[in-house]
């Protein structure tokens, strides 16, 4: 069996299936660890705190980086936050999407010089192809984060914006021949309104669980969904039902035939809806209560 098969076996059983549907996935990092820039965490991650899930071994950084959130009266961390306004998300088309947080902070995911003629406040990047990043950023953004680190070993970012979180858990992913690169991908987690965004990037694993354990719960994620340059169709819709988050955003599929091939594969564990523009407004109060496919126009 391939090794992230036998690495995404202990995820759970259902992993199965796709593992021996997509022979050409790379084993993931050992464990997929990242670190605050600088000695303190700019705020806690809530999308950690909820986490239940993390090996013993990595708790004690988890409660460095991101300790335990309480609010001021003491009582314990509830896992239904109050609604503290909503995000925007406009999807620009391939793998970038446009984020305004409640006060104004506009990142776009998987930069390429091209954020829909907005100037953001941040970018995030992946190199797997030059669709994803650019060499030559706008140098009015104040933010470049890159998903891969340019001298070597994972990229690490963990960063306050305004009012968003950001940080990132790195991945590994294929060259054009095939070869494993690590840590050449970022998994980048937007934490506002209290709501944690997740953007897969080009994912080309299914996450093991030291990944999941560094994620934390999402309420929204951005997946590929093309079925070949990142990971197989069937791979995405299980890595889908281990993530479990309420709102699902597809990206990165090239055409609506490719598309509808990855509607046709959820089942009945999702809700689809096709919305009727390229941008939704997402709150604590208009989250799903169950997975919904929220197709965004553009590709």
């Amino acid at each position: 069996m391939h090794p992230v098969c036998v690495a995404s076996l202990s995820v759970a059983a259902r992993f199965l299936a796709a593992c021996l549907a997509g022979a050409l996935f790379l084993a993931p990092a050992a464990a997929a660890p990242w670190l605050a820039q600088g000695d303190a965490a700019p705020q806690p991650s809530r999308c950690l705190a909820i986490a239940q899930s993390a090996p013993p071994t990595l708790r004690a950084e988890y409660r460095r980086l991101s300790p335990p959130l309480m609010p001021a009266q003491g009582e314990p961390f509830s896992l239904a936050p109050p609604e503290v306004g909503s995000v925007a998300i406009r999807f620009v088309g391939h793998a970038t999407f446009l984020i305004t947080s409640p006060q104004g902070v506009t990142i776009a995911t998987d930069y390429d010089g091209w954020a829909g003629g907005v100037t953001p406040d941040v970018v995030t990047m992946n190199h797997a192809h030059t669709s994803h990043f650019t060499t030559s950023p706008d140098p009015a953004i104040p933010n470049v984060l890159r998903g891969w680190n340019p001298q070597g070993g994972p990229a690490r970012h963990y960063l306050n914006v305004g009012d968003v979180l950001i940080r990132n858990v790195p991945t590994d992913i294929r060259s054009l021949g095939g070869i494993r690169e690590a840590d050449g991908n970022s998994i980048f987690i937007f934490e506002t309104a209290n709501l944690c965004i997740g953007h897969l990037g080009h994912l080309h694993h299914v996450l093991a669980p030291e990944d999941l354990a560094v994620i934390g719960q999402l309420d929204v994620v951005m997946v590929a969904v093309d079925g070949s340059y990142t990971m197989s169709q069937d791979a995405v819709v299980e890595t889908l039902k281990v993530l479990k988050a309420r709102l699902i955003l597809p990206m990165h599929y090239f055409g609506m035939s490719t598309l509808q091939r990855f509607l046709d594969r959820l089942g009945e564990d999702f809700q689809v809806e096709m919305n009727p523009s390229a941008e939704t407004e997402v709150s604590v109060a208009t989250l799903p209560d169950s997975p919904k496919v929220l197709v965004l126009p553009g590709f």
